[in-house]
């Protein structure tokens, strides 16, 4: 890795940090003055993120890093804990998804959206946890979704289970962390103009879930990455556990053509 970074300036590890949500909470991080790795198994795009932010002042890099891989996982934070010797932020925002009525969802799908969207984050967040632990200080945030909250939609059996077994992972994360220093929380978008949205979310799908959001419009992903940068920053140190939507009042609103 061959980087330094000074006593004062935190490791920020965003997954999933090369595109859409985590790369837009990467360039958040890195325009605050922190060190940010992008995680991502896309090297590609990952190198391509970093460039862009250290082009415009940040420092940043690339690394290589499959969520959905035990052994990945431990060798990437390994190399962090050896090269840099601290983490003090964890965005965990990789999160795959695909949809699939009910009755025939796949098995190989679901457990692989599982073992990407809640193993991948408990993995991540112990490995980062125990490099947060001699500092006594840390912030994990893991991006889940209203979909876990709250049904969204048909064909979702997958990635709505994994977001509300991320949620209660955050809770179960906060109450052990705490006594160190740690917190944890979770971010719940609503429906957000993503690459994932793009495919997943066809015309007729985009045009009904917008009519359910009080301020009728998709979420961008710098409203998102705002909401992270409250929960790591100092200002929250006294914000663990909780669950924060950003839905533009999706979750709030019932029926709205009453």
């Amino acid at each position: 890795m061959n980087q330094k970074t000074s006593p004062q300036q935190r490791v920020a590890v965003v997954t999933g940090g090369a595109m859409g949500i985590g790369a837009e909470v990467c360039a958040h991080l890195a325009a605050a003055g922190h060190f940010v790795l992008v995680a991502d198994q896309n090297r590609q795009e990952a190198n391509a993120t970093a460039q862009r932010l250290s082009g415009l002042g940040g420092k940043a890099m690339a690394v290589s890093l499959d969520v959905g891989s035990s052994e990945s996982i431990a060798q990437t934070f390994s190399m962090i804990g050896n090269d840099l010797g601290r983490c003090d932020i964890l965005v965990n925002c990789a999160g795959i998804a695909k949809v699939f009525p009910f009755v025939d969802f796949p098995l190989d799908n679901f457990v692989a959206t599982m073992n990407v969207n809640v193993t991948g984050t408990l993995l991540c967040s112990q490995a980062a946890a125990r490099l947060m632990l001699p500092k006594q200080w840390g912030r994990i945030v893991n991006i889940a979704s209203v979909a876990g909250m709250r049904a969204v939609g048909s064909g979702r059996t997958a990635y709505g289970t994994s977001k509300a077994a991320v949620i209660a992972l955050t809770r179960q994360m906060a109450v052990e962390l705490a006594e160190h220093g740690i917190t944890a929380n979770a971010v719940a978008p609503g429906p957000v103009d993503t690459p994932m949205t793009r495919t997943l979310h066809n015309d007729r799908f985009r045009e009904e879930y917008t009519k359910a959001i009080p301020m009728n419009r998709y979420g961008a992903t710098a409203e998102i990455a705002a909401a992270v940068m409250y929960l790591v920053s100092e200002a929250a140190a006294y914000t663990s556990g909780v669950v924060l939507p950003v839905d533009g009042g999706f979750l709030a609103s019932g029926a709205r053509s009453l």
